[in-house]
């Protein structure tokens, strides 16, 4: 069947157009369903109409296109641009995800010779940058679910399959967090499971080395998960069957400032173990690492991920300080000087926090506070929080006309348990009820 020619539209074509500014999937579909409508159809600069959703950032649009066939590699745009590209330059990355799930190529150059990636970081779209450096197509790790050759078993079983993609296209290269991907898989909390999918990273790192055009940066991302998988392997033959003892290992800060300084090591330890000493990608690592005492700037971890990732780690975003997820929004009732992105990652790292918790070390100035509780909770969740709310003020009643601490009260929660709740970033303090 011969191309679409550019411009050459018909009235329901330029009206789908229209639409697609106009963010109507109803009227859009409507036209879609009428077998005279070309869904890869240009326009007079070559553009289709999934460029077009995908540079306005019509997210419900590029499904409803994609779903009804449209080429997400078609390269007919006057300066070589395609739908990956114009979902880069929009910044959004559900779409850019969107993209790379329906195939899109991430090598393709434009008239100026830049790819995807490349366009994407012009104009400072770094989440885009991430996600397109970091997409590993699920058909690559499907390949070692079937039995090659003489095999009589896969080498990685397919239940496997998805866990351990979710691992390998995470962006987030921080090792707790990794470790909270596979203890939320419970088909990967066991030693064989583990085996087989550290096995297949190291084949994976292998593959991306002796590749034509060797891939150096996923090459070094599939031997860190490698050693993250490996370690969780250690302590599962330990005996840590949940791998809690993993996670309080690596969140271990040093007694002076907090600084998490197991997994500096960790991560120092994976880079120096990266098998091809000649790559230069790990050569600049190990440069950039070697001279700085741990504790100091930059970390091991801020580097990894700007070697990774494509970007600069820890910049114009709040970061949990458990998990390291982006984008976190509360903070240490106490202290307001940790930021975390639940209130699970906050309890997890308040054995190491409390110690240098200044506000919780003072034992007087704001005493932790129940979470306030949002809208969509339930109301047995709600009427509990409010029992034990009404509890606590109680007791403190209790103790203050006593004159003695709410601490030492038999049934008044503890701060040395949980901790201290997050409150949001940004949130104005409120009128306090001791607990």
């Amino acid at each position: 069947m011969a191309a679409p020619k550019k411009g050459n539209l018909s009235v329901s074509e330029r009206k789908i157009l229209e639409l697609i500014s106009a963010g109507d999937v109803q009227e859009a579909e409507k036209l879609l369903a009428n077998q005279d409508m070309r869904v890869n159809c240009l326009d007079e600069f070559g553009m289709t109409p999934l460029m077009h959703a995908a540079y306005k950032g019509r997210a419900h649009m590029c499904q409803l296109l994609l779903r009804h066939g449209a080429d997400v590699n078609c390269n007919q745009h006057e300066y070589g641009y395609t739908a990956l590209m114009f979902a880069g330059l929009s910044g959004n990355s559900d779409i850019t995800t969107m993209m790379l799930d329906a195939g899109a190529e991430t090598d393709p150059v434009n008239s100026v010779g830049r790819t995807a990636a490349q366009m994407a970081a012009f104009v400072g779209q770094r989440d885009c940058v991430t996600l397109i450096n970091n997409f590993f197509p699920r058909a690559r790790l499907d390949y070692y679910t079937r039995p090659q050759g003489q095999e009589r078993e896969p080498k990685l079983p397919l239940k496997l399959a998805e866990p351990l993609h979710k691992i390998i296209m995470t962006t987030n290269l921080n090792p707790v967090k990794m470790v909270m991907l596979v203890k939320e898989s419970p088909v990967l909390v066991d030693v064989a499971a583990l085996e087989k999918c550290y096995s297949v990273m190291d084949m994976l790192c292998e593959q991306c080395v002796r590749q034509q055009d060797m891939n150096e940066v996923l090459a070094l991302k599939m031997h860190y998960i490698s050693c993250v998988l490996q370690r969780c392997l250690t302590h599962l033959r330990e005996r840590d069957h949940n791998l809690d003892a993993l996670v309080k290992s690596l969140l271990k800060g040093r007694d002076s400032d907090g600084f998490p300084q197991n997994q500096e090591r960790f991560i120092r330890d994976c880079i120096t173990k990266f098998p091809h000493c000649e790559a230069a990608l790990l050569q600049q690592l190990v440069k950039s690492i070697a001279p700085v005492e741990i504790g100091n700037d930059p970390t091991a971890f801020s580097v990894l991920t700007q070697a990774l990732m494509g970007q600069m780690a820890l910049v114009d975003a709040d970061y949990c300080i458990t998990c390291g997820e982006k984008g976190a929004e509360k903070s240490c009732s106490l202290c307001k000087a940790v930021t975390y992105c639940s209130v699970m990652c906050q309890r997890l790292h308040w054995f190491a926090h409390k110690k240098v918790c200044g506000a919780y070390q003072e034992q007087g100035n704001d005493a932790p506070r129940l979470k306030e509780l949002k809208d969509d909770e339930s109301d047995l969740v709600r009427e509990t929080a409010s029992f034990l709310q009404d509890l606590c003020i109680r007791a403190e009643e209790k103790v203050a006309a006593a004159g003695g601490c709410p601490a030492e009260l038999p049934g008044c929660p503890s701060t040395s348990a949980q901790g201290p709740t997050c409150e949001r970033e940004g949130q104005q303090p409120r009128p306090q009820n001791p607990t």
